[in-house]
């Protein structure tokens, strides 16, 4: 699965989770629970639905490597 794809799922994702999100409003690089004004309980139900999607999980000692759309795809796609 290449970077491009990830990144469109984790976009999916977001969108799943915060409803009130517009797609517009993802920075892809840009901190994901700061820039969308993401909860932590959200930001971790987008990393349930990633390991749900593609099977990977992220433990917490790497939330900080998973903080932005551009990371987190990084971060699997290393892993897959």
């Amino acid at each position: 699965m290449k970077k491009e794809e990830l990144k469109r799922i984790v976009i999916e994702q977001i969108l799943e989770v915060a409803p009130d999100v517009e797609e517009s409003e993802i920075v892809l690089t840009e901190n994901i629970q700061r820039s969308l004004e993401i909860d932590s309980f959200d930001f971790l139900n987008i990393l349930t639905a990633m390991y749900e999607k593609i099977g990977i999980e992220v433990p917490e000692v790497d939330y900080s490597k998973v903080d932005t759309v551009e990371n987190m795809a990084e971060y699997f796609s290393k892993r897959l």
